[in-house]
This record gives structure tokens, C-alpha cells and sequence, in this order.
């Protein structure tokens, strides 16, 4: 079992169904680790894409990872407000000090006015496709969209009002000490 703890760094691994890697993050500072999820936060950190090509985050942000859910969720705290980045993707695991998960294409974009809007369907279509997502596959991912835009219109789990900001404040604290 790993040991993971508040304050540990961590890296973040994303990969596609087909096992090779998306793209990589290089630092995600653990706020909270439950039995149910993770939620880490950074800013201005380095990722990598599956090309080779990187570049730095340009602002801070709040993940929530879930061990029975598929989706992750990014909060965004850009200057013009709270974005939220939602990534369906199977659940989490952690190996060796690094987040895994398999990111599934399907996104929902969050905006600061409180509407949404459901990304990357083609790509979806194309990946289940090609790398031959199962029916129960397809049935799961397109459960869990849904599960998640009701989390949103319900404005709970990571959606909470504050929420976002009260880890930025726990991580801040944590960056200090």
C-alpha cells in the first residue's frame, strides 16, 4: 500500500486506452487523501506531452481524483475566474509516488458564469473506435458524464462554492512551510 500523505509531491502520469502515455505533470502537492479520493493542487509546473514538447501550467490548480468515479476534476484559478477542466478517465491508482489513470477523451469545461460545455466528442468517437472501447466500456463512460454534469448542476463534490479556494489555501500554507 503506499503512504501517502498530506504535503507529499507527487507526479501525475496520463495515458490512453491503448497503454501509452498522454501526458505527464511533474508536481502535484497531496492536500487530502481519503479512502474515496485524492485532491492535490500545484501552479506553474511542467508537462510533458506525448510528443516531447512541455511547457508550464499558468495557474494554480485544484485536482480531485476519485477511486470509484470516472472522471477527475481540475479547478482553475484563472484571473478571470474559477474554470473547472473535468477529464473522464478511469479511476485513479498510485504506484511509485505517481497519480495514474487512462484518460478517456470525453471532457467537460466548466466557466466561471456557471455553464458547461461537453469536449472532444469526435475524438471520443475515433479513440473508442480505433483502440476498441467494449460496449460496457462505452456504457460506463458515458454513465459517469452524466453523474458528473449532475454534480455540477448540483454545485457539489468539487463543484462546492469555496472549495477550490479553501484547498488553494491549504496548499499555499503547505508551499510556505
Amino acid at each position: 500500500m503506499n503512504d501517502v500523505k498530506v504535503g507529499d509531491h507527487l507526479t501525475i502520469h496520463c495515458y490512453k486506452h491503448n497503454g501509452k502515455i498522454h501526458r505527464t505533470w511533474d508536481e502535484a502537492t497531496v492536500l487530502e487523501i481519503s479512502d474515496e479520493y485524492l485532491v492535490c493542487a500545484n501552479n506553474k509546473t511542467k508537462v510533458t506531452e506525448n510528443d516531447g514538447r512541455s511547457h508550464k501550467t499558468n495557474e494554480p490548480a485544484v485536482m480531485f481524483f476519485y477511486k470509484k468515479y470516472w472522471f477527475n476534476v481540475i479547478g482553475q484559478l484563472k484571473k478571470h475566474g474559477l474554470f473547472y477542466y473535468c477529464n473522464i478517465a478511469s479511476p485513479y491508482i498510485i504506484d511509485n509516488g505517481i497519480i495514474k489513470y487512462i484518460d478517456y477523451d470525453l471532457d467537460l469545461r466548466v466557466f466561471p458564469d456557471g455553464g458547461f460545455r461537453v469536449l472532444d466528442r469526435n475524438e471520443y468517437n475515433y479513440h473508442k473506435k480505433i483502440m476498441r472501447y467494449s460496449d460496457d466500456l462505452d456504457l460506463i463512460l458515458k454513465s459517469e458524464l452524466s453523474k458528473l454534469i449532475e454534480l455540477k448542476r448540483a454545485n457539489e463534490g468539487p463543484f462546492k462554492a469555496g472549495l477550490v479556494n479553501e484547498y488553494y489555501d491549504i496548499y499555499k500554507k503547505l508551499k510556505k512551510s
